[in-house]
């Protein structure tokens, strides 16, 4: 078995960064989102998991934007990643959920993501942003 190697992990995580801001910036659909996230072998799902509540963590969500986001997200508000997020503060244990509730973690991970980052390039990074991920070209096909 191939163990991979650094560059691989960073890439990996590059490439979920990116679908990860497409959504939250309305350039990929949310559903094209968990297509792809549905299909990464379980360890995979758990390092999106992973990386997507660290980004979560830095937008600094709020309880509103994780009410919000699972509104938008289509999950129910009684679902265990739905509770989670909307704790005051969040639980963040995402990737420990059993691998059922992978793709609904990623559901309301992602679309409380949106909310949040969504608040903080509207207010820190308005006019002057030079955040990469902040600044997304829309996709040509």
């Amino acid at each position: 078995m191939n163990e991979p190697s650094s560059n691989d992990g960073r890439i990996f995580r590059r490439e979920t960064e990116w679908v990860v801001n497409e959504i939250a910036q309305g350039l990929r659909m949310l559903d094209s989102g968990v297509g792809w996230f549905s299909g990464l072998a379980p360890e995979g799902r758990q390092e999106v998991l992973q990386e997507v509540t660290g980004y979560a963590m830095q937008a600094h969500i709020t309880s509103a934007d994780g009410r919000a986001g699972v509104a938008r997200s289509g999950v129910k508000p009684t679902a265990n990643p739905s509770v989670m997020i909307c704790m005051d503060p969040p639980r963040y244990g995402f990737a420990g959920l059993p691998a059922a509730e992978h793709v609904t973690a990623f559901r309301v991970l992602v679309s409380v993501f949106a909310v949040a980052d969504t608040r903080r390039r509207e207010t820190y990074c308005k006019g002057a942003c030079t955040h990469g991920w902040h600044n997304l070209a829309p996709a040509t096909e």
